[in-house]
């Protein structure tokens, strides 16, 4: 089974740094795309950034010119630099992997445990 794994999350100072891991492993298949979703207290999963098969990117409005999302293909890990981080950046980050078996056949979402980043003021 399709398993993914972060690391690199902690408590920072506002104004820090960390970068977030998330390896892969498993009968993954072909990778359609691969991103990182966080979740604060009281509000819903969003988006901040992913990266396509093609290597464009997406970022969220609120982390762009601050966070960057990175591929190793060869070791099957997905990074997330975060810079200038500030307490509303604070929420459990999730690895995501979006991927297919075959070509033409469907696609699945694969979720990471989470990793948990801290921002203080």
């Amino acid at each position: 089974q399709v398993q993914l794994v972060e690391s690199g999350g902690g408590l920072v100072q506002a104004g820090g740094s960390l970068r977030l891991s998330c390896t892969a492993s498993g009968d993954i298949g072909r990778v359609n795309t691969m991103g990182w979703h966080r979740q604060a207290p009281g509000k819903q999963r969003e988006l901040v950034a992913n990266i396509q098969s093609t290597g464009d990117t997406n970022y969220a409005d609120s982390v762009k010119g601050r966070f960057t999302i990175s591929r190793d293909d060869a070791k099957n890990t997905l990074y997330l630099q975060m810079n200038s981080l500030k307490p509303e950046d604070t929420a459990v980050f999730y690895c995501n992997l979006n991927a297919r078996l075959r070509s033409g056949g469907p696609s699945y979402n694969y979720w990471g445990q989470g990793t948990q980043v801290t921002v203080s003021s």
